[in-house]
């Protein structure tokens, strides 16, 4: 579509109240650029004293100081008032020695560590998303503060100092803004004020202060890509607010002459005034708008001494209260289906509610209580038992509060404090973590083991997730592909992440980038780079610009069932168009079945790909069976029938499969394996995950059927002395059940109208088990017996031990069960038609 049409369409979809705001909003910016281009603006320190409100003696005292132009007795009653005054942000400098003693106790390591990452920030090494030791200033150290805050120092590449409005920020020639604006967030700032709390070494402090007068210097009011953009404005203020708690602290510090409470105190009242004039209503209102929000709210409650302070508390308050129910979806899950936007959003109520009650919003609790619970919960599911999040959909590598440098998929810290603010225990991963101490009075020490979560359907956000006791964690992706325009969506439906006993196997890829590259940024999204089915060589949405698409696939799940043996899924989306893509998955400790299913007519041309954790070495044993390691001695395989099996690991200069991106920006080899399939529709491709200490094999078995529509498959898979049989069958008119209840099926000596039917014999005939979806009886021609139901059940799991006696489990109440003795000849077993 050409620019006109698409600004037309645009402009149609538009509100009346967005046309004013867009309008509104565009004659500001216009009034800014011809005021910007008669007098370039500059910090002017005697500013803050009609920024300042007088109510308090140490405010108006600096107020005077100020208009004499006594920036260092300014400085110095500022210091005075926020080092002493009663505390109204989680941070509390009165209370630096006796909170810094509490944490070298509960964390021997604690003063090293911090002492080590600060170091290397004053050296000028910063760990920026996913890269590490990038020197924004060249090759020599930064000793004095001075850093380049425009460049791009992977891509070489500078932003021009132009008006903020006229900052091309997406396009690659100003390099990959997400690298710039990940320094400029000054979230290092809080590791320096870490460090300095916590080993009393001045060196922090003054770092901290000259990097504050470089930002400053180099960034005038409005000028530059750090004005362009309201979120990063106001992340970086609440960096600011943080700093401001930190270095305050007036225990053992030496006198100072830089005035530095003055500059900051000026640059903040100037930077949320311009996210006050600038909210995301409509550009982005997402995490984008609830993050502006979220600064406006905190500066506002923290800061009651800024003039300015009563109405940003209030216009952040609204809008965080608002959309708490427009952008939390009825299961808690944040409406963007990011797992780690999702991480940002329970962050941002987390951060709001603590502010709230730590001045006294008593109106706010309550909501920002229920909405941070509903994304703690959310979060707790989704996330596997150490609270590791899966990278489902866009990650960019960020936190909201990055005291500790923990990686932003460990999101054990937020569900934490989440336990301690919300008083849910339960949420709480084990071991404790730091930074709860920072953010609460009442963190725990203790390293206790919570409580075991439970599988769980997120059926609003389209996540089925399946766990065990022993750390295995499966989550897959049925839902919609996004929100509004899906920015920061990926084509992953039907996708699934896989950890086995706590390490990571089948992971999402990653985000790579947003804009410095097309191709690399549509190559991580392409559904290829999931653990999902291509067709004909088709990705299931097609992207159209870094944030856009111009064709979407929706993930819909007909089938979910949880019980204490196994779990099962079983979804479809309508990408392929007028085929259909379905998947069943069978969920076991030590097993996973996952069956695809291509529903339509003519050859077709299917891939299934599964990409593996870099900690992962795969090894092709056979066209149909691969062996997967790790260091620490663990085992995986993988095996199929009716695909051919290829491994691909990335080498350098080649951008196809097996790469990935553990954080944003550099992509790392790893494994990818490829089943392929081609053949006429309907047909089905089985992959098989399985541990074994001795090497499975993978049988297939003829099908018998009553059905001539029902497409089905059968194997034998045995590992290390234990034999199963494995049946799944569907029909094209299966409708949102996907199989044939009226159908009967047989293969390797069962019989049965179930959908999934799988029978487990344990070695030396300890017992047998029959896991069954959707049936009603089951023939078991190798033991001569035959189990018959009062009526179809959803899912059951039925244990026949060898000493007599059965165990039968099943998410609903189990009808009426029988079994009988085939040898006796009570139960004829009707001849079946070959297929």
């Amino acid at each position: 579509m050409s620019t006109l049409p698409r600004l037309m369409k645009r402009l149609s979809a538009m509100s009346a109240a967005e046309l004013r705001f867009r309008a509104a909003a565009g004659a500001r910016r216009e009034a800014g650029r011809l005021a910007y281009s008669l007098r370039r603006p500059t910090w002017r320190r005697e500013e803050l004293a009609s920024a300042l409100c007088p109510d308090e003696p140490n405010i108006g005292r600096a107020i005077r100081r100020l208009a004499a132009r006594d920036w260092s007795g300014a400085h110095q009653t500022l210091m005075d008032h926020f080092g002493s005054r009663t505390p109204r942000f989680v941070l509390d400098p009165r209370r630096g020695d006796a909170l810094s003693r509490r944490i070298r106790s509960a964390f021997p390591t604690a003063a090293a560590e911090s002492a080590r990452r600060a170091d290397r920030i004053l050296e000028g090494r910063f760990d920026v998303l996913g890269y590490r030791a990038l020197s924004y200033k060249g090759d020599a150290p930064q000793t004095d503060g001075s850093i380049d805050w425009h460049l791009d120092p992977v891509h070489h590449r500078r932003a021009p100092l132009v008006h903020w409005s006229r900052v091309p920020y997406l396009s690659p020639a100003c390099g990959d803004h997400k690298i710039i604006w990940e320094l400029n967030r000054h979230q290092h700032w809080l590791a320096l004020g870490r460090a300095w709390w916590l080993t009393g070494d001045e060196r922090y402090r003054q770092g901290f202060v000259l990097q504050l007068g470089s930002w400053m210097t180099a960034n005038p009011p409005g000028t530059g890509i750090n004005w362009a953009s309201m979120l990063e404005l106001g992340l970086r203020s609440l960096s600011w607010i943080w700093a401001l708690h930190f270095f305050t602290r007036t225990t053992g510090t030496p006198p100072d002459t830089s005035a530095w409470t003055v500059d900051l105190l000026l640059g903040l009242d100037r930077q949320l005034a311009q996210v006050e004039r600038n909210l995301s209503h409509y550009f982005s209102p997402n995490t984008h708008l609830t993050g502006e929000a979220l600064a406006l709210y905190v500066a506002g409650r923290a800061l009651p001494e800024l003039r300015r302070a009563a109405g940003w508390q209030r216009a952040g308050r609204a809008v965080l209260l608002d959309e708490s129910s427009r952008q939390i979806n009825a299961d808690g899950g944040h409406v963007e289906l990011s797992a780690h936007y999702h991480r940002y959003t329970l962050d941002y109520y987390l951060l709001a509610l603590a502010v709230a009650r730590a001045t006294g919003d008593r109106a706010a609790v309550p909501e920002f209580a229920e909405a941070a619970t509903r994304l703690a919960v959310f979060a707790r599911t989704i996330a596997d038992r150490w609270g590791r999040l899966p990278r489902i959909g866009d990650d960019d590598a960020g936190a909201l509060f990055p005291i500790c440098g923990r990686d932003s998929a460990d999101v054990s810290d937020s569900l934490e404090l989440a336990a301690l603010l919300l008083d849910r225990p339960d949420l709480a991963v084990s071991p404790a973590t730091e930074e709860p101490f920072w953010m609460t009075d009442r963190p725990r020490a203790a390293s206790t083991r919570t409580a075991d979560w439970p599988s769980s359907a997120l059926s609003a956000s389209g996540y089925f997730v399946s766990r065990s006791s022993r750390g295995d964690h499966l989550v897959v992706d049925a839902g919609p592909h996004g929100f509004l325009g899906g920015g920061h969506a990926h084509a992953d439906a039907l996708s699934l992440t896989l950890t086995v006993a706590d390490r990571p196997f089948l992971i999402d890829p990653g985000t790579g980038c947003y804009t410095i590259s097309r191709a690399k940024r549509d190559r991580f999204r392409s559904t290829r780079f999931h653990n999902t089915l291509t067709l004909n060589g088709r990705s299931q949405s097609i992207p159209d610009g870094p944030f856009g698409w111009l064709t979407t696939a929706a993930g819909v799940a007909h089938n979910w069932r949880s019980n204490p043996a196994f779990d099962y899924f079983e979804g479809l989306h309508d990408g392929y168009a007028p085929s259909v893509h379905r998947r069943a998955i069978l969920a076991s400790p030590g097993l996973w079945l996952i069956f695809d299913a291509v529903e339509g007519s003519g050859p077709q041309q299917a891939d299934v790909h599964w990409h593996l954790d870099p900690s992962w070495t795969a090894a092709l044993l056979d066209p149909g069976r691969l062996r997967a390691d790790r260091s620490d001695g663990r085992r995986l395989w993988m095996l199929s029938c009716g695909a051919a099996m290829d491994v691909y690991r990335g080498r350098d200069g080649a951008d196809d499969l097996g790469w990935c991106a553990p954080a944003y920006g550099p992509a790392v080899p790893t494994a990818t394996v490829r089943l392929s399939r081609r053949a006429s529709a309907p047909f089905l491709v089985v992959s098989v995950v399985a541990e074994s200490a001795d090497p499975p094999s993978l049988e297939r078995l003829p099908v018998r059927t009553d059905r001539s529509d029902a497409c089905a498959i059968a194997f034998r898979l045995r590992t290390a002395g234990e034999s199963r049989v494995a049946l799944f069958a569907f029909h094209p008119e299966g409708g949102a059940a996907c199989g044939a209840r009226s159908a009967v099926h047989s293969a390797g000596g069962l019989q049965t109208d179930a959908r999934l039917l799988v029978r487990h014999e344990r070695p030396d005939g300890q017992s047998i088990s029959v896991s069954l979806v959707d049936g009603s009886f089951v023939s078991d021609l190798e033991s001569s017996i035959a189990l018959t139901l009062a009526r179809p059940i959803r899912d059951l799991h039925v244990t026949l031990r060898s000493e007599g006696g059965f165990e039968a489990v099943s998410s609903e109440p189990v009808p009426d069960l029988t079994f009988t003795d085939l040898v006796g000849g009570s139960r004829a077993v009707p001849r079946l038609a070959a297929r």
